[in-house]
């Protein structure tokens, strides 16, 4: 490594691109990130020590070749550089986006170590790849052999767009089933757009479709078609139907008029901006006050989709401190930037309603963090700390548990306590169910979790899968 390589970053400080200023990001709802042009994305790129032992790639849950691409985008060769991504990860320009860099790549980076901070590998990823569909890159696939094997994907979430890109590179054809009118899922329905422009999602869309994958979008499977007709018509099922039922607080005044949970209330405000159509009365939040509980990833999504729907004031309710947030480090920065308060150490006790059945108030009382021994420290409350916070809305966002539909285990698919799909259990392959021919990926497995962790579920299915069909291709020209 060269003198200058090695003290480059002594030069050029940590830079990401330019956001939207907060006065005018919080009137609407586009991407508040901007993009690198070519040459900051070089220069930022240029920033990584190549240090040998890439700590980024082992933190990336699809283990990216990180020091390969960064040196490609040094050099100018983009679409060099948006293949090798492509390599390891379906959904680069999603992942470049919504990814918690700052707890993965980035957080292990040996720059964030010291003083210097990390190369910004997020936002070049999600540079290169928007870089190099606009310039018309797409997979070659000119050597790819059709097999003749046919496999039916439900839910267009990350890990079933992941799979069936996967599957078709193996020459398999895939069948994509979708409740929705979109493609998606979470991606389209639960991120706000301010995050994720539904526009990028429409592109992938684009991408997969001319990869051939096909989307039978609006079929909900044991409503619109059985899942049995779907064993007898495919050689394999890829499920990944996600973690939709939301964790009930049960806290006394939940069923007060202005509580709602989280995901039905940034779904409904997703499906209005798409039908470009105004808040309903129950999510019209001009002049209210808003108390957001929870502190996640959804939790400060619904923070700042408050703050556009108008919010007087937004306060998020944690009973942990900061530094034991499960939210990204990086939403939690734009939630306050942009007007939301943030109340630590506070534990929900009630909502408090008035004579009409609206809600007034949340109860909450402080704790502290005692360490018993058994992981890390549980918050306790503090007696005779409580307090009133008022609230007009209340929004419960305490996370999902997996939602697994009835017909999968009247097919013999096993499940944890939890509700989540068991997978790659006594020999079976990597993602590969209790039944043989059925695999499953993503939050219905792991419980809600990152979108980066459902796109490698997706593809190493697909890898199992492919890897199934043809063993069987083997053992039956064996037998002939």
């Amino acid at each position: 490594m060269s003198e200058h390589k090695l003290f480059q970053f002594l030069d050029l400080p940590r830079q990401t691109p330019r956001t939207v200023p907060v006065a005018i990001r919080v009137l609407g709802y586009g991407e508040i990130a901007g993009d690198f042009g070519e040459a900051n994305a070089g220069a930022q790129s240029g920033r990584c020590l190549d240090c040998g032992n890439p700590y980024c790639e082992h933190a990336c849950p699809v283990h990216n070749y990180i020091p390969n691409w960064l040196k490609l985008v040094e050099q100018g060769r983009i679409v060099e550089a948006a293949t090798l991504m492509y390599e390891t990860n379906p959904l680069p320009e999603i992942c470049g986006r919504v990814c918690p860099q700052d707890r993965l790549c980035e957080g292990a980076c040996t720059l964030e170590q010291t003083a210097f901070g990390s190369v910004t590998i997020g936002s070049v990823e999600r540079w290169v790849t928007d870089e190099a569909l606009r310039q018309g890159w797409r997979p070659d696939l000119s050597a790819v052999k059709e097999t003749g094997k046919r496999v039916a994907i439900i839910g267009a979430g990350p890990a079933g767009l992941a799979c069936a890109d996967r599957l078709r590179h193996a020459g398999i054809a895939a069948d994509v089933y979708d409740r929705q009118h979109e493609i998606g899922g979470l991606l389209t329905f639960g991120i706000p757009p301010f995050k994720l422009d539904k526009a990028v999602v429409q592109t992938r869309r684009a991408f997969l479709e001319q990869l051939g994958v096909r989307f039978l979008l609006g079929h909900e499977v044991g409503r619109d078609i059985e899942f049995g007709q779907l064993l007898d018509d495919y050689d394999a099922v890829f499920v990944g139907t996600g973690a939709y039922t939301y964790v009930d607080g049960k806290l006394p005044g939940r069923g007060l008029h202005g509580v709602h949970d989280a995901l039905p209330f940034l779904i409904a405000n997703t499906e209005r901006l798409l039908r470009d159509e105004p808040p309903a009365p129950a999510f019209d939040l001009r002049g209210k006050h808003v108390v957001v509980l929870g502190g996640g990833d959804t939790g400060m999504d619904c923070n700042r989709t408050a703050i556009r729907l108008g919010a007087a004031s937004v306060t998020c309710v944690y009973r942990r401190d900061e530094t034991s947030m499960p939210g990204s480090a990086r939403e939690v920065g734009y939630s306050r930037e942009e007007g939301v308060e943030f109340l630590f150490h506070r534990q929900p006790l009630e909502i408090l309603g008035d004579e009409h059945g609206r809600a007034r108030a949340v109860r909450v009382v402080r704790t502290e963090l005692v360490t018993d021994g058994h992981g890390r420290p549980r918050p306790h409350n503090v007696e005779g700390s409580e307090s009133e916070l008022r609230a007009d809305v209340v929004i419960q966002a305490f996370g999902f548990l997996p939602s697994p539909p009835d017909w999968l285990v009247s097919h013999g698919v096993k499940l944890a306590h939890s509700g989540r799909v068991i997978t790659g259990a006594d020999g079976a392959l990597p993602q590969q169910t209790s039944h043989p021919r059925i695999f499953a990926g993503g939050d219905g497995v792991r419980g809600a979790d990152l979108v980066v962790r459902a796109v490698h579920d997706g593809r190493e299915a697909a890898a199992s899968i492919a890897q199934m069909l043809a063993t069987q291709v083997e053992a039956v020209a064996a037998v002939a």
